[in-house]
């Protein structure tokens, strides 16, 4: 098989995907560090909290398959510019909010904008990269994405000591900008063959995917018996039923279901939505953990995450590096074993613990995830035909997406009653279901107050156990279905076509 020659600015082309991903990850960490000033200066209620919060990923999760389609038929690049033209445009609306309605509004348009970007990065990656690159490419993507998870806490903490809340918007405008100027300069266009549009699956996606984000974000707040709760989950089943069975029989179908009877799509697919799951509840509990038992600062709180930053960034290289001797399903399985052992470390913290344990378990996570994360997702989109890669790309951000809501719901349900089941009898009916009302009954009664660090830390134990069951899982799935022959891709090509559009191939 003759190989196709390389894109001679797709180093270049990365570091424009990274900037592009790199300012929806720090927005979303950013913010959260900023809403009790916010709720101060706006005067903004709980409910208004929820909103700002969920109403960029309520439309983020809702429109991505449709951004995804869009992208593969009006082209990656031009998608992903007017979706960074929009975030940085929305960015604008969310700091001159002077109501919380206002900024509400600019959240959503931001998730528009979001969605518009996310699997047109991706998806132009696996386009510019060959198949012995794109390792190496997404191990990068990856990293970029973590550094902005970790290191957004810290930031928002520093600029919000010196400035007022409207900065965590302000830092989008000048990396969007900057973005799109070198994406227009770089890139080249890519766009799947023309095909007829699907209104109907774009609807019903929209709908699904908002309704079942909405539906895990609710749950934990009353379970099943909240009628709200039951009237989304029963739109959120119905919609997604639909779209199943209308993308099977569509001619033209936006979302190509046929690749979920691929076995390594159908393994890394599956594979993701566990660890994601696992993840996405790590950082929930584990941030409680560090700011209502050890008593950190919601700055300190970022810092110490820097042990999984570190060891991902240098793992992520390391994975990339093996991946071609040793093939995507023995660095996942890897990977997701050692994921496994950081979970069970952490299910052994205590109120007294150091530092050390604490670090030593974040190393294994980032270590883990370093290894595990850009094989698995190298191998789901390796597994993609070229014409879908935009949709494939956002198949795999609702994956994630879909696994860290559920993560958050799933083990931020298992903390909660654990919680509650752990403290005592005697104690005031509010503290027995919320750490921070146990926190502030205990101000001047030590007993209730070592009572509370326990329970809590019980609770987190069981909630890291089925972290880690969690994550066996996925290794379990992908020992029996991340193996496949390599496919080979055309061996040559017309002088006209483009080297970026060359014909993937696949593990």
């Amino acid at each position: 098989m003759e190989t196709t020659e390389r894109h001679p600015r797709r180093w270049l082309i990365l570091v424009v995907l990274c900037l592009s991903t790199l300012v929806l990850v720090i927005d979303n960490m950013v913010l959260t560090v900023a809403v009790p000033t916010i709720a101060e200066d706006l005067g903004a209620s709980a409910q208004d909290l929820q909103w700002v919060l969920e109403s960029y990923m309520l439309v983020f999760a809702g429109l991505l398959l449709t951004a995804g389609s869009l992208s593969d038929k009006f082209g990656r690049r031009k998608m992903m510019i007017i979706g960074l033209a929009l975030f940085g445009a929305a960015s604008v609306v969310a700091m001159e909010a002077t109501t919380p309605e206002m900024l509400i509004i600019g959240r959503s348009l931001m998730g528009v904008g979001g969605a518009l970007v996310m699997p047109s990065t991706l998806s132009i990656l696996i386009t510019v990269f060959d198949e012995a690159e794109r390792p190496k490419a997404i191990a990068v993507w990856s990293a970029v994405a973590m550094v902005g998870l970790v290191g957004g806490p810290v930031l928002g903490g520093a600029l919000l000591a010196q400035f007022w809340w409207g900065v965590v918007f302000l830092i989008n405008i000048p990396i969007a900008i900057l973005a799109i100027i070198a994406a227009m300069v770089l890139m080249p266009e890519s766009k799947g063959p023309w095909r007829k549009a699907d209104p109907v699956g774009m609807v019903l996606s929209v709908v699904g995917m908002s309704a079942l984000v909405w539906t895990i974000n609710e749950f934990p707040k009353g379970g099943l018996s909240h009628q709200s709760t039951q009237i989304s989950l029963a739109v959120t089943v119905v919609a997604l039923v639909a779209f199943g069975i209308w993308e099977a029989r569509s001619k033209s179908p936006m979302v190509p279901l046929a690749l979920f009877r691929d076995k390594v799509f159908t393994g890394a697919s599956f594979s993701l939505v566990l660890l994601t799951l696992a993840n996405g509840g790590l950082m929930l509990v584990l941030t409680q953990y560090l700011q209502f038992v050890l008593g950190y600062t919601p700055t300190e709180t970022g810092l110490a995450f820097t042990p999984l930053a570190v060891a991902t960034l240098l793992f992520n290289t390391i994975g990339a590096s093996l991946i071609a001797k040793t093939g995507n399903r023995v660095m996942a399985v890897l990977g997701l074993l050692i994921i496994a052992s950081g979970f069970a470390l952490l299910a052994n913290l205590t109120t007294e613990s150091g530092w050390g344990v604490l670090a030593g378990a974040m190393v294994l996570m980032g270590a883990g995830s370093g290894l595990a994360m850009p094989a698995a997702m190298a191998a789901m989109m390796g597994a993609i035909p070229d014409e879908h890669a935009g949709v494939g790309s956002a198949l795999n951000d609702t994956i994630q997406q879909a696994g860290a809501a559920l993560g958050v719901a799933i083990l931020g349900a298992i903390l909660s009653s654990t919680f509650t089941d752990k403290m005592p009898a005697d104690a005031p009916a509010a503290a027995r279901h919320s750490i921070g009302d146990a926190l502030a009954a205990s101000a001047n009664d030590s007993n209730l107050l070592n009572a509370t660090h326990s329970a809590f830390t019980d609770a987190m134990s069981a909630s890291f156990l089925v972290g880690a069951a969690g994550v066996v899982g996925a290794a379990i799935l992908a020992v029996f279905l991340m193996k496949g022959k390599d496919k080979e891709a055309p061996a040559t090509e017309t002088a006209d076509q483009n080297p970026a559009d060359a014909v993937l191939a696949t593990h």
